[in-house]
């Protein structure tokens, strides 16, 4: 897809003048609805399951008029396309149809009649009344939140009735939102998927013989939610959620680390060098650790500088603020 901005659905002059661009089109797309009111033609194909009802869609899109070479609409411009909820954040009924029918990695073109787009009236001034509408779809990944969604409605004890593996599902989607919304660096949204999945882990005690699912669930959470509190600038969130990952497994690099920078931005400077230097053996040649080791060299030789000019001004006889000395 990749923004064009020529319309794909405009034909040169020399295609049967007897029928429109988008009629032509049409011929070689297949119907997806029933009616031909929604058709599709794949660019290229996706892999992986089908989008599921009620998912989260991560798409790229380009919508166009006919004879009309720029788009009226598209988020390809955006850095970092928003996660759309089907039912909610898509208002086109054709484009619902559309991602139903899509891949992971899919790239399709659709052709939408008004009863799939925007009906009799369109959308003025963008949309002409009675409009058919092309769109480009790329899909670039999807999280099924239905099942999160259902199971977390449910009380603790209702919880309590399905095996450790549901729960495990659960958290993870839960986790893979936050890990979405981290990248879009919107870190308090991140924060709050994260505790509700370490909530729901927390909540469920494992047989001994599926601890370790538990516990390897749990490792990963903790570590995502020391990272968040991190950007958040929330350094003792940080270090308790850092330390818990340790309890899990106490050579983890990632939470020796968090809990490093923790106490660095804490100013707790002998702390900050004990977990640095632990994840640096675990790590040796980590260039992050390493350099956050000479940063800390740097805050503590001038910390320790200021601290002995303020010793210095404090005792020196004569000077002027002396605490001692004055009448």
């Amino acid at each position: 897809m990749g923004g064009s901005a020529r319309n794909p659905g405009v034909l040169q002059r020399d295609d049967a003048p007897s029928q429109s661009p988008y009629q032509r089109l049409s011929q070689r797309m297949l119907d997806l609805s029933g009616d031909r009111g929604v058709l599709k033609d794949v660019i290229r194909e996706g892999s992986g399951e089908l989008v599921t009802p009620d998912a989260s869609v991560l798409v790229k899109y380009s919508g166009y008029l006919e004879h009309m070479d720029k788009a009226f609409d598209s988020n390809c411009f955006r850095k970092t396309p928003r996660l759309m909820k089907l039912g909610e954040d898509i208002t086109l009924w054709g484009m619902e149809l559309g991602l139903l029918s899509m891949r992971r990695g899919e790239l399709a073109r659709f052709l939408f009649k008004p009863t799939y787009a925007y009906g009799m009236l369109g959308c003025p001034p963008l949309i002409p009344p009675n409009s058919t509408v092309l769109f480009e779809i790329e899909l670039l990944d999807f999280l099924d939140s239905a099942e999160s969604d259902k199971f977390c409605a449910l009380s603790a004890e209702q919880q309590d009735q399905f095996p450790l593996q549901k729960v495990l599902k659960v958290a993870a989607t839960e986790r893979e939102f936050g890990n979405y919304l981290f990248r879009q660096n919107r870190f308090y949204d991140a924060k709050v998927r994260y505790k509700r999945a370490l909530l729901l882990l927390h909540r469920r005690s494992a047989p001994p013989e599926e601890q370790h699912l538990a516990e390897t669930a749990k490792l990963l959470v903790l570590l995502n939610l020391s990272f968040t509190y991190l950007k958040l600038e929330r350094p003792t969130m940080a270090l308790r959620y850092g330390e818990q990952a340790l309890i899990i497994d106490q050579k983890n690099t990632k939470a020796l680390f968090r809990c490093g920078q923790a106490c660095l931005l804490m100013t707790e400077y002998q702390k900050a060098r004990d977990f640095l230097v632990r994840a640096q053996k675990e790590q040796p040649f980590n260039h992050d650790i390493n350099n956050e080791l000479k940063k800390l060299a740097s805050y503590y030789r001038d910390y320790m500088g200021k601290e002995k000019e303020m010793c210095h001004r404090m005792f020196a006889p004569g000077e002027r603020g002396s605490t001692v000395g004055e009448n």
